[in-house]
């Protein structure tokens, strides 16, 4: 059965969705709160260097395959969906519900997304 979300439609979420990630303490006002800030960075950072290493047509370095892209978006979605209590910033609402989104969103988009490879690494058996 097809999922809704291409490929190529995952790139552009993803890439649109690191820098909104990255900024999120600044936009929602969450800025004051170090570890919630941080982790942003490093999360917005993270989904930047993964697409871009991604064997799709829209990763630059292309090593890594597109269903342990898609894992890994999982992986990242559940830590998101639980770091304002496993760091400590569960009380801030802003912090905490825009991780809650940010893990929902990741989520929703790593199940929908077709788990199909490039052809020419399907080709390849790899």
């Amino acid at each position: 059965m097809s999922k809704p979300i291409s490929r190529q439609m995952h790139g552009v979420l993803d890439y649109s969705a690191a820098p909104l990630v990255a900024a999120a303490p600044a936009l929602i006002g969450f800025a004051d709160n170090k570890k919630a800030s941080v982790l942003s960075y490093v999360l917005g950072s993270g989904i930047l260097a993964l697409t871009a290493c991604t064997r799709a047509e829209w990763g630059l370095v292309k090593s890594v395959p597109f269903k342990t892209h898609l894992a890994l978006d999982v992986v990242t979605a559940l830590t998101s969906l639980s770091a304002p209590w496993l760091f400590g910033f569960s009380k801030n609402k802003k912090a905490r519900n825009t991780f809650l989104a940010i893990g929902a969103t990741l989520l929703t988009t790593g199940l929908l997304s077709e788990p199909e490879e490039m052809p020419k690494y399907r080709e390849l058996g790899e």
